[in-house]
């Protein structure tokens, strides 16, 4: 009986989280892996200059169907470097995870936060894979996160390993 009644509350649980991301727009985000990066053409992907989804920029408020007010938010993810990283990067924006490989990386989307997704906050993270540093080691590549155009993370010029993330309200 406890192994049913935990079953059950996984899955409402699981709907519940599900049903907070739902988004109307069509972008095609729907958890599927993509390939991005400025000038990388494998998998025929997106570049890193923008994404075709995107409506205006800006922060700002609207009303969805129900007359809940939306809150709009510029997002920049950002890596730094040359070339191709010796790891891939692995972003979350509003989906994913999504991976690219080529630097300089640079991702911008806005987000139609639901007024849920303000209260809590949308995390978005960019793990920004290994470059070659001047000594020949390989070492995290310098990432930031922005919103609104105002700096909200970093890693600290690559000296965190951890990357960057942050909670979008």
């Amino acid at each position: 009986m406890r192994k049913a009644m935990a079953g059950v509350a996984l899955i409402a649980a699981l709907g519940l989280l599900t049903g907070c991301n739902d988004d109307d727009k069509g972008d095609g985000g729907g958890g599927s892996k993509k390939a991005s990066g400025a000038g990388s053409s494998a998998h025929g992907g997106e570049h890193g200059g923008g994404d075709s989804g995107d409506k205006g920029g800006g922060s700002g408020a609207q009303s969805d169907e129900a007359g809940l007010q939306r809150a709009k938010r510029k997002v920049t993810l950002e890596v730094t470097g040359e070339g191709k990283a010796a790891q891939p990067i692995m972003y979350m924006l509003e989906g994913g995870p999504y991976y690219a490989s080529q630097l300089p990386f640079k991702k911008e989307k806005t987000l139609s936060l639901t007024p849920a997704q303000q209260k809590v906050g949308q995390l978005v993270t960019i793990v920004p894979g290994s470059t070659k540093g001047s000594d020949g080691m390989l070492r995290p590549a310098p990432c930031t996160i922005t919103v609104d155009g105002k700096k909200v993370a970093d890693n600290d010029d690559g000296k965190d390993p951890e990357g960057c993330k942050y909670k979008v309200h």
